[in-house]
């Protein structure tokens, strides 16, 4: 098969490429061929993305440092990308896996991705960033595990099990992209999955033991309420992050975003009702999976456990209690409250405005009255090869302007190794969700009503949670700080997948004048170029 041909050739190139990896860290290699296939998640025939015959895709298992060499063979008949929720990609964007960084895996063809899973930890998962293809499937989940040397804060569980739970919509991906191609919003979704079913998902354990779940949002837009009947869950873990050991009955998993708890088969051996359901919507949708005792001594029973549904104040205050286990070690053997985010200086306050609205009749989203017009080029490429005219460095402003939607390449520039304080601003009456890549932020600060300078002084500036992923409730904003330590061009997004779709989303270009490698590597030998930079060279080996 062509396939094997190209990953035999792939394997050369990832083993040679010295820029992007440490030789004495180890390497684990994938061979993922993309196809269609009919799935039948809500009981009807669809079309859906699978990744070797899979929906959802195959986890990744890593360690922190591991390398990756991921070839992914695109069996569809249109582009295809694989981006990596959570994955910061040190000094990389160019295989961050959007539009932005890296030209799409035309039909027919291959790309190796080479990843390194540098100084991380935690739970992430991947999915397909281009073309509304999210509706679809291709997603799947990624652990990286501590190294056998850094202790965790708790003991090895019994098992450690991906929970990709998410919305969907009974129509293929292609007729939801045509409703937004032709300036509609999308109707509601009209189901739950947990790991692809709308029902029967089933997690074994035995009694008396400890699990740990990875808990990934791989939704489009709804917001979820995760329980399991009559058993608690500890958050040991958030996108890369061990928190303090707080014990929930029910956990919010807003869009895009990864949790782990450990889950103790503590109860009367038999099933319990596994419970997903949406949050903060008129029509609440839920879903059930089962958790089965080895020993079980019957079937799920009693009335399927309640959760919240539209309390703000809940949420709120769920997110508030999780924060930063400062005694832990995260990637390295120091414990994570090391770093003092909390006693540097800022040297810029961003404010980031969300909003909707019309241009030429047809719905878009928009940040700062800019709404995201996707350029010929990559930017990231475009940047390398020093092409013209693809954007606008500063196309988007660090205040919102108050003025009406229109369209542009909205990329903003800030400086490598400087502290800034990001504001996201949600006037309307839905709660949003924004993720950054290639970073960890600390989120410090959340609340009703308008931001203001005086909404410092609530800010968490000893043991905020550090993720990549963040909600903002209605009428309310969300206050994140960023340590600017990685070159490169990133994605900052709308993780309800329309807006992003229809224009709410920017790119930050982080900017240093320097060519050392020791701030950002070349352009890898192997990417595909395409746009303005088609028919150019990458560099010689």
């Amino acid at each position: 098969m062509a396939a094997n041909a190209s990953f035999a050739a792939a394997l050369l190139i990832g083993l040679s490429l010295l820029f992007a990896v440490v030789a004495e860290d180890p390497y684990r290699f994938f061979e993922w061929n993309i196809t269609y296939g009919d799935i039948y998640p809500l009981g009807v025939r669809q079309q859906g993305i699978l990744i070797n015959g899979q929906f959802p895709g195959p986890d990744i298992h890593s360690v922190t440092n591991d390398n990756l060499i991921i070839n992914v063979y695109n069996s569809l008949d249109e582009p295809f990308l694989l981006s990596w929720n959570g994955i910061q990609q040190r000094r990389n964007s160019f295989v961050d896996g959007v539009y932005g960084t890296t030209c799409p895996i035309p039909p027919g063809k291959n790309y190796t991705y080479i990843l390194q899973m540098k100084d991380q930890i935690g739970s992430f998962y991947y999915f397909p960033s281009l073309g509304f293809h999210k509706a679809a499937g291709g997603f799947g989940g990624i652990r990286i595990l501590s190294r056998p040397r850094i202790p965790v804060p708790f003991p090895d569980p019994a098992g450690d099990t991906t929970v990709l739970i998410g919305d969907w919509y009974k129509s293929n991906h292609t007729d939801l992209r045509a409703q937004l191609d032709n300036g509609k919003k999308l109707p509601l979704p009209d189901g739950i999955l947990i790991n692809g079913r709308s029902s029967g998902a089933t997690l074994n354990v035995e009694q008396g033991k400890t699990y740990r779940l990875r808990i990934s949002n791989v939704g489009l837009q709804d917001s979820l309420n995760f329980r399991i009947q009559d058993h608690k869950m500890k958050v040991i873990e958030v996108e890369g992050t061990h928190t303090l050991q707080t014990t929930f009955s029910s956990l919010d998993v807003h869009v895009g975003q990864s949790y782990s708890v450990l889950v103790t088969a503590d109860q009367t051996p038999r099933d319990y009702y596994v419970v997903v359901s949406s949050r903060f919507t008129s029509n609440v949708l839920t879903t059930t999976g089962i958790l089965r005792y080895s020993n079980s001594a019957g079937g799920v029973s009693g009335p399927i456990p309640g959760g919240p549904t539209i309390q703000i104040d809940w949420s709120l205050n769920q997110a508030r209690a999780i924060r930063t286990n400062l005694t832990a070690s995260g990637p390295r053997p120091n414990p994570q409250g090391s770093y003092h985010y909390g006693m540097i200086n800022t040297t810029r306050t961003i404010r980031l405005a969300s909003s909707a609205g019309q241009v030429d009749g047809k719905q878009r989203y928009a940040v700062n009255s800019v709404s995201f017009k996707p350029a010929d080029t990559p930017l990231k490429i475009a940047d390398y090869f020093k092409i013209d005219g693809v954007y606008r460095s500063g196309s988007i402003q660090y205040q919102p302007t108050g003025g009406g939607i229109y369209l542009d390449t909205s990329v903003m520039q800030v400086d490598y190794r400087t502290f800034v304080e990001i504001v996201f601003e949600n006037s309307e009456d839905i709660v949003q969700s924004w993720h950054l890549d290639g970073y960890s932020f600390w989120v410090v600060g959340m609340d009703g009503g308008q931001w203001s300078p005086d909404s410092r002084n609530e800010y968490n500036l000893r043991d905020a949670v550090a993720r990549c992923t963040v909600q903002v409730y209605p009428s309310s904003w969300t206050a994140i700080l960023i340590a600017l330590d990685n070159v490169g061009m990133w994605n900052l997004r709308s993780e309800f997948w329309a807006r992003q779709y229809l224009g709410q989303q920017l790119y930050l270009r982080v900017y240093t004048p320097s060519t050392s490698l020791r701030d950002e590597y070349p352009i890898p030998k192997n990417a595909l170029l395409c746009g303005r930079a088609s028919g150019r060279r990458t560099r010689p080996l």
